[in-house]
């Protein structure tokens, strides 16, 4: 089986919050794609994942032999009525499970429901303007580039770019929303 046959997503669950945790919080200490720079604790995660829970988006784990090596979500991109079909996403992946194609699973059953439950943007709000993996995979799922917000964060002792990109789900802008 190869590995990306092996890689399962599925629905988060209260119980994954743990793993969810650890993947995170090594991402806030260790890397530049969260702008956090103390990781929440477990009860704040748990938080989080239930209000996208709530809003009936999509909150998934990436599993491998039964152990979580990633996840993602989707929220809203801002909290105003006019944007409530524009969605962001969020996607981590646990540092031993990286370039397995595990984020390109979770990005790509973001994308499906999402465009099922009737949104019509994704954008991605990337930490780094040299974070090319999360770049070049957002990409590769017909996500474009459409700007760039220079030094925006200060994170590690130097100042850091948030690249912005965006995809439209199912008919995007050529349709009127049904309702």
């Amino acid at each position: 089986m190869s590995t990306l046959s092996s890689i399962l997503v599925r629905d988060s669950t209260e119980g994954d919050v743990p793993a969810i945790h650890a993947i995170y919080s090594h991402h806030v200490l260790h890397g530049l794609a969260s702008f956090e720079e103390t990781p929440p604790d477990v009860a704040e995660m748990a938080h989080r994942r239930a209000e996208i829970v709530k809003r009936a988006l999509p909150h998934l784990v990436a599993t491998r032999d039964g152990v979580i090596i990633g996840y993602a979500y989707v929220g809203p991109f801002r909290p105003r009525s006019a944007y409530r079909y524009t969605l962001e996403d969020s996607i981590y992946v646990s540092p031993g499970a990286q370039r397995l194609g595990v984020g390109r699973r979770l990005l790509a059953e973001l994308l499906h429901r999402s465009s099922a439950a009737g949104y019509r943007q994704m954008v991605a709000v990337i930490g780094d303007s040299a974070n090319h993996a999360s770049i070049g995979l957002h990409a590769a799922l017909g996500f474009a580039q459409v700007g760039c917000l220079r030094s925006v964060g200060f994170k590690f002792g130097r100042w850091v770019d948030s690249v912005l990109m965006e995809r439209a789900l199912g008919s995007g802008d050529t349709t009127l929303p049904a309702g």
